[in-house]
Formats: C-alpha cells, structure tokens, sequence
C-alpha cells in the first residue's frame, strides 16, 4: 500500500502544483488532485494544462493516485433538474478524460444525494427517488469509464444516501462493471458502523481508500479530526485491507482542519507511517 494525501488538505490557496511539490518534498508516495470548475485544474483547463500537472508530478517522483471533485454537490446526479443531471453526466465525463490525461486509472464521484445539511441550499430528496437516479446515470456512465479505462469510484459521503456496507455493495454489483467501484471513506463512515466490516464486506469493490478519522463524542463535522485522535480503530483498519488483498492508495483527507502552514501535511505523513506499522 502506498501513502497518500489530497489536495484539499493543503493550506488554503495553494495551487496544486504547489501542493504536489509540498507532498512530494514531505515524502508521500502520492497525491491526489482536484478537478474544480475553475483554477490551475478545472473544468476550463486546456489538455496541456491538465498534463502539466502529470509532468511535475513525474519530475518530482511523485505519483497521482485519482482525481477527486467537488462539483457534484451543486450539481447532484440525482437532481430533479434534468439539465443538472445532464450537466453533472457532463462533468464524470470531463473528469474521466482528465484523469485519462493525468495517467491515473480511477476518479472520486458522489452517486447522488438524500440531503447534505453541510451545504447551504440542499434540498431533501426522496431516498428511492435518489438511489434509481444514481443507478440509472452510473450503467449509462459506465459505458464512458470502459472506454476511457478509468474506474468511476464511488464515494460514501454524508448524503444520507447508500448507508450501509451490504447496500453499497449491492448497488455496486447491480451496475456490474469492473470500472464502476468504491471510493470508500474510513472516516465518512465511522459515526455509522466500523470500517473494517464495510471493507470486508465490499473486498474487492473497493478501487481507493481515503483516510480520516472522527470523534464520536461529537457526532457532527466538527467531529472530524487528524489521524489519530478519534475513534477509527486503525489497526483493524489496516488488518480488513490485507485480508481483502488491496494493495492500493491510502489517501489522507484531513479537510476540517484549517491551517494556514504545512504542518496538517506534515504531522499527518508522521500518523500515516505510523499506521502502516500496524
């Protein structure tokens, strides 16, 4: 397994050529990038530009394990908009094609959302309304991941929405593509149940790995908290993922915790180590 970290745990402001130079001089063996809507990677960057972004990566030794997005929260593949869903089909496609450019083989896409009470404005969606929705858009989109050859991974967020390891795994078989899997989120998932059963459950669905941890004496955001300091029991964690074979990204997202330095960079490299010891 490889150690990773995601842009959006850099200070504020940071270019992602900038954050890849900070990752690769603080020892990770990856990064994950951002495709935004607009910026240094975004849905208005050239082919070059995105490729640039891989070539300084190869300069430095660093790879880039996925692409990540935070588009679908104002443009939900489960909206009641046509058009939005339209556009949102639009953006896992640009996302499919620069992730094909940057070299990597899998992209972060939320399937749909119940609620998000985390983003100002989002609207309550009927729960099945939602779950035919994202199953509809993700076997019309596993067509274009085929082709591109990059893996759709799909996300456990908190969107009230696929809530359990043997939902998710069911709506991952349903599609029944080996370019449709899961992006699963240790700490996305911790207030709700144990990450080591949501791995062994999902096996081999699983395409990539993010890592967070959470206070459960919380119970809300604020309960996100760097590696370490909450209640995902990591050494579990760790032993669920050589069971399951995945020998992949562990992707650190640490972003709750602002700070304006490196050091959330650096201390969470430190908790990185230290959990693949266990």
């Amino acid at each position: 397994m490889k150690k990773g970290i995601n842009v959006w745990s850099f200070p504020a402001g940071m270019s992602q050529a900038d954050c890849i130079r900070l990752a690769a001089k603080t020892g990770y063996d990856s990064i994950e990038l951002s495709l935004d809507a607009t910026g240094d990677l975004s849905l208005e960057s050239t082919d070059e530009q995105i490729i640039a972004h891989r070539k300084l990566a190869d300069e430095l030794g660093i790879e880039i394990s996925s692409l990540a997005t935070g588009l679908y929260w104002d443009n939900p593949l489960s909206h009641d908009d046509p058009a939005v869903r339209a556009k949102a089909k639009e953006i896992v496609r640009f996302q499919l094609k620069a992730a094909k450019l940057l070299g990597v083989n899998a992209i972060l896409v939320v399937p749909g959302c119940v609620n998000a009470r985390f983003i100002d404005g989002c609207a309550e969606m009927p729960y099945d309304v939602v779950y035919d929705r994202a199953l509809e858009a993700m076997n019309e989109l596993k067509k274009d991941a085929e082709e591109a050859g990059v893996v759709i991974a799909l996300e456990n967020v908190w969107n009230k929405f696929l809530l359990s390891p043997l939902e998710m795994r069911d709506f991952i078989d349903k599609i029944g593509s080996d370019f449709v899997k899961v992006y699963y989120d240790v700490g996305n998932t911790q207030f709700i149940g144990f990450p080591e059963h949501w791995i062994k459950i999902l096996g081999s669905r699983i395409a990539r790995i993010h890592m967070k941890d959470f206070k459960e004496a919380i119970g809300n955001l604020d309960g996100f908290c760097e590696l370490l300091q909450g209640n995902v029991n990591f050494p579990a964690v760790m032993k669920a993922l050589r069971e399951a074979g995945y020998d992949g990204y562990l992707t650190a997202e640490i972003n709750y915790i602002p700070c304006e330095t490196d050091r959330v960079v650096v201390d969470t490299y430190k908790a990185m180590t230290e959990i693949f010891t266990y």
